[in-house]
């Protein structure tokens, strides 16, 4: 078989490892993780079974990050199994350069973070090979019986394909698991880790840097982003849903309608929350950011409506609108246009109308037209009535420099982000930046005539700027807003399972597809007749169809 690294092909012998094409092509080994061949994965141990080039898979790659976590993860299982047999670990979300482990039952100290770092350094130490095996469903499943892994049970219950990969390490006390994914070669290849001690929650699983891989990432302490991870979590009480299979055993038990409207209820709650800390502190400029379908729009209608309850006549404008005209915009050495960037706002003529409209006078707010890359020749004049407020929406909203010289006093600053809590089970983790990337698939597909495939291959860089420009100011929100919906994903699986599956293996885009079609296996899809519950100014609506926010 021919195979090839970058311009170079050699022939091999059917059968040949990774590791050993790798070598013969004289590509470097150092780092790599794995291999991607076409639309699959290939660990080091694997087989090469067909013509094809080799794509190795460092931390400079999303899959090989993610990768790499996995590796963390389980030897970080193994090290609190040796620790406190029987404790259970949850693996939770996001935070700044890592993950959140939380272990139910314990109250987890600095002492206990130092010990799980020691025991999981000696393991890495070993440099012990990951030991892949084929199981049988009927095989895992008693096997995680047996271990008191009932979350496990109950997802693979639900599992269709009847045999998988399971992985273990010649150490003990004997484990197995199963992370969704390819795992690296051997132990030693997670040298740069760290473990961060999370007061009142657990700890923080720190990865490489990704500006500098040779150490691990600093933590970032973001105490208003975990406050909303907590509420996440209460909601996952009050609802009775932690994990994909509580999802499915709802919509067997046709419980499905009610859980929606508890769930559209807490949202409501939380924007009437957000609508009163407004009225309480008379604020008139509210600023309100966040990332990529993350429900900006929905999310700045609804604290509009929450206001004229409380009175108000809430003015609303979009920062969109105060976009340079392309021709002026700066370009990017690939000739592109950075268009998350501050600088294609117009900073000083923003500042000047909130300046002026908190002053009472009238202003002519620019419209922006993305055909023509320009301004409307004529704007839309507004002027605020005393303690009127206005809502600007857009990505820059919690960055200092956009308002400098505003009064502080007059602006509230809202967050908004889908902050998911449900798992798959208690070690694997359903990223929130997957279900946004699922909302913007559906919703561009629906609305914007945009194939899947387009949306995947611009998200690399709406996640870069999203880094850049975005998440460094959440913490200097006021409120935070989780747009995430805990029966979502049966929803989005509706529109969206089939345009991945449909997305060839011989695409650029297989290997995001496949992933993202994996976690949504673990879903049933939403029943047909359940759709009219969602009501019209839910969050969901904005990328599924049917929000009514902007009609009168």
């Amino acid at each position: 078989m021919k195979i090839t690294y970058r311009n170079t092909t050699i022939d091999m012998e059917a059968g040949a490892g990774v590791l050993q094409c790798l070598l013969a092509l004289q590509s470097p080994t150092e780092g790599v993780l794995a291999v991607q061949q076409g639309g699959r994965v290939l660990e080091m141990g694997d087989a090469v079974l067909r013509d094809g080039a080799l794509q190795p898979l460092t931390l400079a790659d999303e899959e090989g990050r993610r990768i790499y976590e996995r590796g963390l993860r389980f030897v970080a299982l193994l090290a609190i199994r040796r620790l406190w047999p029987g404790q259970r670990v949850r693996i939770e979300y996001s935070v700044a350069g890592g993950v959140c482990l939380m272990l139910p039952g314990r109250e987890v100290t600095a002492a206990d973070c130092a010990a799980i770092r020691r025991e999981m350094e000696a393991i890495i130490a070993e440099d012990i090979a990951f030991d892949k095996r084929e199981w049988s469903l009927d095989d895992a499943i008693a096997y995680f019986e047996e271990d008191g892994q009932p979350d496990k049970v109950e997802l693979l219950k639900r599992r269709t394909v009847p045999f998988f990969n399971m992985y273990t390490l010649s150490a003990e006390p004997a484990m197995w698991e199963y992370f969704y994914g390819a795992m690296p070669a051997t132990t030693g290849a997670l040298s740069v880790f760290g473990v961060q001690h999370m007061p009142g929650r657990g700890l923080a699983l720190l990865m490489p840097d990704p500006e500098d891989a040779s150490h691990a990432g600093s933590y970032i302490d973001r105490p208003k982003h975990l406050a909303v991870f907590d509420q996440s979590e209460d909601w996952c009480g009050i609802l009775g849903v932690k994990n994909a299979p509580d999802l499915d055993r709802l919509m067997e038990e046709k419980k499905l309608r009610g859980f929606i409207r508890v769930n559209e209820a807490l949202h409501a709650k939380a924007i009437d929350g957000i609508a009163e800390a407004i009225a309480k502190g008379k604020k008139q400029i509210v600023m309100i950011a966040g990332p990529s379908s993350s429900g900006k729009t929905t999310t700045t209608g609804r604290i509009a409506i929450a206001l004229r309850v409380l009175g108000f006549q809430p003015a609303m404008i979009s920062l969109d609108d105060y976009y340079i005209n392309r021709e002026k915009l700066p370009v990017e050495p690939d000739g592109s246009i950075d268009l998350e960037a501050l600088h294609t706002i117009d900073v000083p003529l923003f500042r000047e109308h909130m300046i002026r409209l908190l002053r009472g006078e009238t202003v002519e707010i620019p419209r922006y037209s993305f055909q023509t890359g320009r301004r409307k020749e004529r704007g839309e004049p507004l002027r605020l009535a005393p303690g009127q407020p206005v809502l600007v929406e857009g990505i820059h909203g919690l960055n200092p420099a956009l308002v400098e010289g505003v009064p502080e006093e007059a602006i509230h600053r809202v967050f908004v982000s889908a902050l998911t809590c449900v798992n798959l089970d208690d070690h694997n983790r359903i990223r929130t930046t997957d279900v946004r990337l699922l909302r913007r698939i559906v919703r561009d597909n629906q609305f914007r005539a945009t194939p899947p495939e387009e949306t995947l291959a611009m998200w690399p860089s709406v996640r870069r700027g999203e880094e850049t420009w975005i998440f460094p100011y959440q913490e200097n929100a006021d409120s935070i807003f989780n747009t995430a919906l805990h029966y979502e994903l049966p929803f989005l699986k509706r529109y969206a399972y089939g345009l991945l599956r449909a997305i060839q293996p011989d695409s650029p885009h297989y290997l995001a597809a496949r992933r993202l079609v994996k976690m949504l296996n673990y879903f049933t899809e939403a029943p047909a007749d359940v759709l009219d519950e969602v009501p019209p100014l839910s969050l969901l609506r904005e990328f599924i169809g049917g929000c009514t926010i902007d009609k009168e």
